[in-house]
């Protein structure tokens, strides 16, 4: 069941989306596949209706908007604060992107999500915060506790082919490639009320990691593709050293 509209709290009602990316869905789509293919491999699998959290891997710059509007239902993706300058500020915030400070507590940021799944639409959050290998490494908690607030499924996507092996992670993928995009089964964490303890969290996290590792297991067997691997030489993705590693998952 959905919230009224005067049932959503003040402080969720900061979601700053003049809603562009519904209508700019179609002409991004025409525009993107006059350079590189897109293919969404079990789309039905995102619910049709209600408040949903994407969880996806992250490997190039194009993952954010190649999500946004080729995903069967318009994403609302959390995206650095760094991308929001200049023209990109007023263009992001307009097509409902949302900015999050990866080095700080962010609860702006926060209240934008709940004000999103709250109003019954989709979530996208990147648990490996940074550009990387795309394997889940790293997993920050977000999206479980995101999911413990409102109840909403968790649904794991894999993509493919956004940057090629060797690549720099600003990258764009060339001309004729083919990306895939693959959405997996939903993962369920109970709605939590307050306290949601921070022990809770991680627990929730743990287990949602091991949910998209499998499904990023069954993706390649699927599609018979790879990720790219790590960034090149030296190169990172500045992101802060939270959030769950193979040692603390184990």
């Amino acid at each position: 069941m959905s919230l009224g509209d005067d049932e959503v709290p003040e402080s969720a009602r900061l979601h700053p989306a003049r809603y562009l990316l519904y209508p700019l869905r179609p002409f991004g789509r025409a525009v993107i596949r006059r350079r590189i293919k897109v293919r969404i491999v079990n789309g039905e699998k995102l619910p049709g209706k209600g408040p949903v959290i994407i969880a996806c891997n992250h490997v190039g710059v194009v993952d954010g908007p190649l999500l946004a509007i080729f995903a069967p239902r318009p994403v609302h993706a959390l995206t650095k604060q760094e991308m929001f300058k200049g023209f990109m500020k007023h263009f992001l915030l307009s097509s409902g992107q949302i900015p999050l400070d990866r080095f700080h507590p962010d609860p702006l940021a926060v209240k934008r999500c709940l004000k999103v799944l709250r109003t019954d639409h989709v979530v996208g959050i990147f648990p490996e915060g940074s550009r990387g290998g795309g394997e889940f490494d790293r997993f920050h908690t977000g999206a479980a506790y995101l999911a413990m607030v409102t109840g909403a499924p968790i649904v794991p996507v894999v993509q493919f082919g956004t940057r090629e092996p060797g690549a720099g992670s600003s990258s764009l993928p060339a001309k004729g490639v083919v990306i895939d995009m693959v959405f997996g089964d939903a993962y369920h964490i109970a709605q939590t009320p307050w306290p949601r303890r921070k022990r809770d969290v991680a627990a929730h996290s743990v287990g949602l990691r091991k949910h998209l590792i499998a499904h990023l297991d069954q993706a390649k067997e699927l599609t018979g593709r790879a990720l790219p691997g790590p960034l090149p030489g030296k190169e990172t993705d500045p992101d802060p050293a939270t959030g769950i590693t193979d040692v603390e998952a184990s």
